[in-house]
């Protein structure tokens, strides 16, 4: 039997037309979908019922078997999908553009044009908006260096390790200040040891920032060092049966060995396998 464990943020909310939702459910949620389905022509269910609220200054991140939403949830946060039925809402507005936040998405891919700089891959969002060549520089030289790339703009793609692609599709999300980051299994593809640095520098960037970040991953491990929340969720149709706060300040490499890091562990591995098979979700 799964014990759900969510907070007020997650599967509380009435649905009601976007007509009727408040402006603003709470002075913190940035992000909010409210009883979001999704239903592809082919008939797939992908989505069922779902409500989450993403607060201010979050690092969420979903879990759950392959198959249960989390990369369709994503793409709905970012507008890339409109739920059949339900709404999404950004800060109480119906809209991205009416909300007054910004939002970028870092893919499972680092998706960088290998004729192009480094550099220039990262202004690229950039240039699209028109930004001035002497802003545009400088906001891609900070983003750089966020990431540690301050020394490997004048390179090429295919010059960088994978680790180092997937931190100039990182700086390339983060050169237009978004008040939010989307991130779809962006070190799905990497070796441990990669990964674990990438974990590391994207936990103390985010504490430096303060933005608000929606992390989609496969693997425990990872959601547990760095979230400040992982919500659970179960396929067939996809749907969140858990939500659950971790709130250890210190995620250091010394705490991927503490008992806190494992007990985490090995409960959301229990919840895993219970979202994992339909008969435990009963």
């Amino acid at each position: 039997m799964l014990m759900k464990t969510s907070t007020d943020t997650a599967m509380a909310d009435e649905e009601a037309p976007a007509s009727q939702l408040p402006d603003a459910p709470d002075a913190q949620t940035v992000l909010h979908a409210n009883k979001v389905e999704k239903t592809y022509g082919n008939g797939t269910h992908a989505l069922a019922r779902m409500s989450l609220r993403i607060q201010r200054g979050d690092f969420v991140s979903l879990l759950g078997p392959s198959g249960c939403g989390k990369s369709t949830l994503l793409k709905m946060f970012a507008g890339l999908e409109d739920p059949s039925h339900g709404h999404i809402r950004w800060a109480g507005a119906d809209q991205p553009a009416k909300s007054g936040l910004t939002s970028a998405m870092v893919f499972q891919e680092a998706t960088l044009m290998p004729w192009a700089t480094v550099a220039a891959n990262v202004r690229l969002p950039l240039d699209l908006q028109k930004v001035p060549r002497p802003e545009a520089d400088a906001r891609v030289a900070e983003a750089l260096a966020q990431v540690g790339l301050g020394a490997f703009g004048h390179v090429y793609p295919r010059e960088l390790s994978g680790g180092m692609q997937m931190r100039a599709s990182i700086a390339r999300a983060l050169v237009t200040k978004p008040d939010v980051l989307l991130m779809d299994e962006p070190f799905g593809a990497l070796d441990e040891f990669t990964r674990n640095k990438l974990d590391t520098d994207l936990r103390a960037l985010w504490q430096a920032t303060g933005l608000t970040v929606v992390f989609v991953t496969h693997s425990i491990y990872e959601a547990v060092f760095l979230s400040s929340r992982v919500v659970m969720m179960a396929a067939r149709p996809g749907r969140i049966v858990a939500d659950v706060p971790l709130d250890e300040p210190d995620r250091s490499e010394a705490y991927r060995l503490s008992p806190p890091f494992a007990e985490h562990c090995r409960d959301l591995s229990a919840m895993l396998m219970a979202a994992s098979d339909p008969a435990d979700l009963h």
